[in-house]
């Protein structure tokens, strides 16, 4: 196997599907990236069992074809020091030795027979299939990968959940304490559902960044792959039954308000560093055209507020938040101005962007009240 490849083209390929790899792997072998050379097509893959990706680049100079698996942390080390210039790899196939030649010098690093990689999975034939617009997708996981869980004992909360209908698609992401439902516009051959892990979800968001053209999707009932323009992405599904998210939307908030997001947002966090550290609780009590929100930590005799205006219809209320989950929500709108649909102090709370004109796209953010002492 020998070929000369752009030490920024190999870097950027290595450092994206590195980011797979796990610190504790099961195999040793999961250490290595996997590199194939067929062609003038350099072709790289990561697994860390539950996650694969699979990357590749045009090579020049391709003088033998081959197989070899390369240790992730020399070779990112060695990659990272190189300016843009040309680098000739030769791999020995007796002792596997990976030799790294550039104008003026050379280094060699120690390799694996890939025999024992693991392949990538397959999905069966039942498999679905369907064509996802990329900022569709992009938006649809970072409006609720932040809502997720860390739950071991509830594992379908780990990830996000993605539901197709005949004309929409919907992303969900819940910890029991916030949700976030993001809903689009969207032609589905089929109603069909998953749940995406967090960290295949976290990965999509990076590789995707860099993609123009529409993403292909196919899963069945264990496994789901993203076919992208230079990578691909195969991961195992979370198994089981999603929480009916719908069931805990409340279907009418009486008490409606509209507040700046910015000042809101603000105002929290001034106001969060007096809160109690167990709870982070900030009260906010609502009357006709402004928000108290109120502060305390009663064992080191601190306490802070702040009113900020704002364009409320409905009774007057009193309901507390976790001031960590409301910055959360707050930060992961991005319209000035957002709605707050209110019943009372023990019902959940509605958050909503206000937008000007109409869009193909909905989101929803509900967040459990904290109980405050009247």
């Amino acid at each position: 196997m020998k070929f000369t490849v752009s030490s920024s083209a190999l870097l950027s390929l290595l450092a994206t599907t590195g980011k797979v790899i796990s610190n504790k792997n099961t195999l040793p072998i999961l250490d290595y990236f996997l590199m194939e050379l067929n062609g003038n097509t350099l072709k790289v893959t990561a697994s860390d069992l539950e996650t694969t990706l699979v990357g590749s680049i045009s090579v020049e100079s391709v003088e033998s074809e081959g197989t070899i698996a390369a240790p992730v942390k020399q070779m990112l080390d060695s990659l990272k020091e190189f300016p843009e210039l040309p680098l000739t790899i030769e791999v020995n196939d007796k002792n596997w030795e990976i030799r790294i030649s550039w104008k003026s010098g050379s280094l060699s690093i120690p390799g694996a027979s890939a025999v024992s990689y693991p392949a990538v999975p397959q999905l069966n034939a039942e498999k679905k299939e369907l064509t996802l617009d990329v900022d569709l997708l992009v938006n649809g996981i970072n409006k609720t990968i932040f809502a997720t869980a860390d739950d071991e004992l509830r594992p379908v909360m780990n990830g996000v959940y993605l539901n197709l209908q005949p004309d929409a698609i919907t992303f969900v992401g819940t910890d029991a304490h916030k949700l976030v439902k993001y809903e689009a516009e969207c032609a589905n051959e089929a109603a069909a559902s998953f749940i995406l892990p967090k960290k295949p979800a976290n990965l999509l968001k990076t590789v995707l960044l860099k993609e123009e053209e529409a993403i292909r999707v196919s899963f069945d009932s264990k496994n789901a792959r993203f076919d992208l323009k230079s990578h691909t992405l195969v991961c195992r599904l979370i198994e089981g039954n999603y929480p009916n998210y719908n069931a805990v939307i409340p279907a009418a908030n009486p008490n409606r308000l509209l507040v700046d997001r910015i000042e809101l947002l603000n105002g929290i966090r001034r106001v969060a560093v007096c809160s109690n550290p167990t709870t982070n609780l900030i009260r906010m009590d609502i009357d006709e055209s402004r928000i108290t929100l109120t502060a305390q930590d009663i064992d080191f005799s601190m306490s802070a507020n702040e009113t900020i205006s704002c364009s409320y219809e409905g009774q007057p209320i009193s309901i507390g938040f976790k001031s960590t989950f409301l910055v959360e929500i707050l930060s992961n709108i991005a319209t000035p101005t957002v709605s707050v649909e209110l019943a009372d102090s023990t019902r959940a709370g509605v958050f909503k962007p206000v937008y000007d004109d109409k869009q193909t796209s909905q989101t929803l953010m509900l967040l459990m009240p904290m109980m405050i002492n009247a």
